[in-house]
């Protein structure tokens, strides 16, 4: 994918499930698991991620390919959604990109994109 998918204009907060892969069949179920535990999310993607790189620079080859899926939550349910994602593993995009090194990402750059703060 070289773009990044739109999102409703009530939807700014966008979070990071690493480690979870959420096919595209799959998004109904995704999307109303949530909705049941009183939160509305829409599935934006998944993405692979590419290698790290080691303190030098150098690219780990045998790191990467891990899938994480990209969702957006409702405006009006962030606050309540922000303490139970912890538990769940879950991220702001804001936290994963800032933990990042400054000169690499694991993620496109295009993903940089999805922050709001």
């Amino acid at each position: 994918m070289n773009n990044n998918i739109e999102r409703d204009e009530n939807f700014n907060q966008v979070c990071v499930w690493p480690g979870m892969c959420v096919d595209e069949e799959d998004r109904h179920d995704f999307q109303e698991y949530f909705l049941q535990n009183g939160y509305r999310v829409i599935l934006l993607e998944t993405i692979t991620t590419g290698p790290d790189r080691d303190e030098s620079g150098n690219v780990n080859f045998e790191t990467g390919g891990r899938i994480d899926t990209i969702f957006a939550v409702h405006n009006e349910d962030v606050m309540k959604f922000a303490i139970p994602r912890i538990d769940m593993g879950i991220r702001w995009i804001e936290d994963v990109l800032d933990n990042e090194a400054e000169n690499h990402s694991i993620y496109p750059n295009r993903v940089k994109e999805y922050r709001t703060w």
